[in-house]
C-alpha cells in the first residue's frame, strides 16, 4: 500500500445536508479527498464513468435508484471498487443483500468521524468493517434463531480456526504462519468454508460466522 496516495471518495446520500458535513470533516484528512456527491443511485453509476474513485460511501434507502441497485451495478463495472454502506436503524434486512453483492463494510450513519477513518482505513488495507453497534443488531434480530446445526458440523475444528482468524482480518499469508500451514493449504481450507457455509466473500463469512456463534463481538 502506497502510504503516499490519496483515496478518492463519492458520497452517495439524498440528504444534502448529511454529505456536505461529511465531505466537510473526511477532507481535513491529507489521505482522503471527497471528489464527488450523488443524491441517488443512478447519480452516482453516472458519475463512475467520469471520476476516477477508490472508495464509495452509499446510502442503501434512496430515490431513483437504491443502493443495493447501485452497488451491483458498480461492482459488475468496477470489481475492485470499496464499498462502505450508510446505515440506518431499519436497514437490517439490507445486510446480506449488500454483504452478498460484495460491498467491503457496513457504518451507522450517526458514527463519528473517528469511527469512518478507522472504517476507511480498514477497507484500503484489503479487510472489511462493520460497526460494532451494527453488529449488536443483527446479533439482536437473529437471537433466537437456531444455527444451522447440519453445517457447524461439517465444519471441522481447524476450518473453524480459519473462520476465527478471517473474522480478525488475518490473510492467508498469515494465517499460514499462525497455524504452520502453507499458503496454499490456507487457500484450500478457505475455498471448502466457503462452499460448506454458502458464502460467496470474506463480509458474507464473517456473517455467518457471526450468527452461527463462531466468532463473539
Amino acid at each position: 500500500m502506497n502510504d503516499d496516495k490519496v483515496y478518492n471518495i463519492i458520497i452517495v446520500d439524498d440528504h444534502a445536508l448529511f454529505r456536505n458535513g461529511l465531505k466537510l470533516l473526511l477532507n481535513k484528512s491529507t489521505k482522503f479527498k471527497v471528489i464527488a456527491e450523488a443524491s441517488n443511485g443512478k447519480e452516482f453509476i453516472n458519475l463512475l464513468n467520469i471520476v476516477p474513485v477508490d472508495i464509495v460511501l452509499l446510502d442503501i434507502q434512496m430515490p431513483e435508484m437504491n443502493g443495493i441497485e447501485a452497488a451491483q451495478i458498480a461492482l459488475k463495472n468496477c470489481p475492485n471498487l470499496k464499498i462502505i454502506t450508510l446505515s440506518m436503524y431499519g436497514d437490517e434486512e439490507y445486510y446480506y443483500k449488500m454483504v452478498n453483492l460484495g460491498v467491503c463494510g457496513f457504518l451507522m450513519k450517526d458514527s463519528d468521524i473517528d469511527e469512518v477513518f478507522k472504517a476507511l482505513n480498514s477497507v484500503i488495507e484489503g479487510k472489511n468493517y462493520f460497526s460494532q453497534e451494527l453488529l449488536q443488531n443483527i446479533i439482536k434480530n437473529i437471537h433466537g434463531n437456531n444455527p444451522d446445526e447440519i453445517v457447524l458440523k461439517n465444519l471441522t475444528q481447524r476450518e473453524i480456526e480459519i473462520i476465527q482468524l478471517i473474522c480478525q482480518g488475518y490473510s492467508n499469508i498469515e494465517i499460514g504462519e499462525k497455524l504452520f500451514l502453507s499458503k496454499r493449504t490456507v487457500e484450500k481450507h478457505r475455498a471448502n468454508i466457503m462452499e460448506k457455509t454458502n458464502t460467496n466473500n470474506t463480509a458474507s463469512l464473517v456473517m455467518f460466522a457471526i450468527k452461527h456463534n463462531i466468532v463473539k463481538i
